[in-house]
């Protein structure tokens, strides 16, 4: 299988995926790295694993539409088969999600539901929860809102900064992604309506 990475940040997460690939943990072809950033590190990560990038301005573009077309018009030249976001501060559109129903793979470093949105991070440690986490989920309409795939818990530390929880919930994503791509391109999920049953 052929799949594309959308990032817009440091690209962490596409860094674990790529060595994931590399290391045969997850058996598809990690064809192209898109970003609607310029500047996004993580088209650097792509770069050095010689993986081929492309920045398309959203600004181009009079709409999240006519942006979301001209992504899928890049993705069909790579023929990818499914999407992963990595740090892809975009939501996409309706028309996109119909390209690949149940093939756009997301995290979202809360455990969802809880926490939807922007700024999930904070919201937790502003809340004093004392268990947050991260979750990978299929894209559908409604942001954050699509079938589960996986989650990891991270407990909050009364000790723990921000800055701490963070990374700690970086380091669980980190773990979790790559996982959950695997799962997805064995084949081993089934959606049933909001419940991914791994088979």
């Amino acid at each position: 299988m052929n799949f594309a990475v959308l990032a817009s940040g440091r690209g962490s997460n596409l860094k674990a995926i790529i060595e994931a690939v590399q290391s045969g943990a997850i058996k598809a072809h990690l064809k192209a790295v898109f970003s609607d950033k310029k500047d996004a590190y993580a088209l650097e990560h792509a770069r050095r694993a010689q993986i081929p990038t492309a920045f398309i301005n959203p600004k181009d573009f009079h709409d999240r539409e006519s942006f979301d077309r001209a992504v899928v018009e890049r993705l069909h030249e790579f023929k990818i088969d499914f999407v992963v976001l990595a740090g892809y501060m975009r939501l996409v559109s309706d028309y996109f999600i119909e390209q690949y129903p149940d093939k756009i793979l997301n995290i979202h470093p809360s455990l969802l539901p809880e926490f939807k949105g922007m700024h999930a991070i904070k919201k937790a440690f502003d809340s004093g929860v004392a268990v947050t986490g991260c979750t990978v989920h299929i894209v559908v309409r409604e942001m954050d809102s699509g079938p589960i795939i996986l989650q990891e818990p991270v407990q909050v530390d009364p000790k723990d900064s921000f800055e701490s929880l963070e990374e700690k919930i970086h380091q669980a994503e980190h773990r979790i992604y790559p996982k959950a791509i695997d799962l997805f391109v064995r084949g081993k999920l089934k959606i049933e309506g909001r419940k991914v049953i791994v088979l």
